[in-house]
């Protein structure tokens, strides 16, 4: 039996077709499909979607307010972000060549389109740029954070970087501005269980075997603010901003550590302090061995 084939459309202004295949059900129009399935999108837009062309079946051919539901069929579609918001700030290319692409990230840019982001996204941003169609996230970090992603640009090569991070062969450094408690034991290191919380934005730690470690050393003291070295050991989601709220020491401008705070008031002139600085390895296709450091700084004490 022959291996089926994705056939997906080619980027549009650096955004890849999102994927869906029609299962069993009662729909008359693959129209009434989408508005369903779909609800957060009105039917007025899944509408002038079609009448865009903007969704196609896995031959490239336009799906239409009218065709029929048929299940099985293999839908791509293109997301649209209405009224995106511009970020008024510009990511910097370290490094490129054939197989990979480093970039020093501002705080406030998702790395991948989510949500309310699209277009306003390093991913897009570098599609566009650079034109490279094939472009994907090697590893992310969060949106509130600065620093260094590493993006692979030749899908031969792709999972070798990828196994960089899976066997943990990525020396990684983060510096943060945080409280001094010059009453904990100095280099520290914070071994926990980190899993999901009640709320669906944080993670906390909980009991059970640990997942994360975190080294953590002062590098410099300013009264009452103290600027860290953290070295992860592991990278799971959050981790470094719910080790230093666990120890007392919240990353200055957290919004979602200790305590959530809504997201609508966001100030571009108090960024989460944590920047990542620092990444090292061997490449795992030239051999060289490879380290990069962002230009950037994080705010003074």
């Amino acid at each position: 039996m022959a291996r089926f084939r994705p056939n997906p459309p080619v980027d549009r202004h650096g955004v890849s077709a999102s994927c869906t295949v029609l299962p069993d059900g009662p729909w008359p129009l693959v129209l009434d499909y989408l508005i369903e399935r779909f609800a957060h999108v009105d039917a007025a837009t899944w509408r002038q979607r079609l009448v865009d062309g903007d969704v196609l079946d896995d031959g490239g051919v336009r799906i239409t307010t009218q065709t029929p539901y048929r299940p099985g069929l293999r839908l791509y579609y293109f997301r649209a972000v209405l009224q995106e918001a511009a970020i008024p700030f510009e990511e910097v290319v370290l490094y490129q060549d054939a197989h990979l692409v480093v970039v020093d990230k501002p705080h406030f840019l998702p790395v991948m389109p989510s949500g309310k982001y699209l277009q306003e996204t390093v991913l897009v941003r570098l599609r566009r740029k650079l034109g490279l169609n094939g472009l994907s996230p090697i590893h992310r970090i969060d949106r509130d954070t600065a620093g260094l992603v590493m993006f692979s640009a030749n899908p031969a090569t792709r999972d070798a970087y990828h196994a960089l991070f899976r066997e943990r062969k990525v020396g990684k450094i983060y510096q943060a501005v945080a409280p001094w408690n010059p009453g904990l034991k100095w280099p520290h290191q914070r071994t926990s269980r980190i899993g999901a919380s009640d709320h669906f934005m944080q993670q906390c730690e909980l009991a059970g075997a640990p997942n994360a470690i975190t080294d953590i050393r002062p590098l410099e003291i300013s009264g009452a603010l103290a600027k860290y070295e953290l070295k992860p050991t592991t990278g799971q989601r959050h981790q470094l901003r719910v080790h230093m709220a666990a120890l007392g020491l919240p990353i200055l401008n957290d919004g979602i550590y200790p305590t959530l705070t809504p997201e609508g008031g966001i100030d571009h002139d108090k960024p989460l302090q944590l920047l990542a600085q620092s990444l090292e390895f061997a490449d795992p296709v030239t051999g060289e061995s490879r380290q990069f450091r962002s230009l950037r700084e994080l705010q003074p004490f």
